[in-house]
């Protein structure tokens, strides 16, 4: 029986080495969900991907 795949978590929390969730190492592996990448070290919808990018650098700012 094979283990179903679960989902990456929301925000990578940079423990050392990267644990099974993580995704940055799912965006590496290759393994993330169709539709999803990876902006600021934290899962976004492609769609939505240019919006956290944009509100990540505004409170920067």
């Amino acid at each position: 029986m094979a283990k179903s795949a679960r989902m990456p978590k929301k925000k990578c929390c940079q423990d050392k080495p990267r644990c099974k969730r993580c995704p940055l190492r799912a965006l590496a592996e290759g393994t993330l969900p169709p539709g999803y990448t990876v902006k600021k070290r934290r899962l976004v919808k492609l769609d939505k991907a240019d919006r956290v990018l944009a509100k990540s650098t505004r409170k920067a700012a």
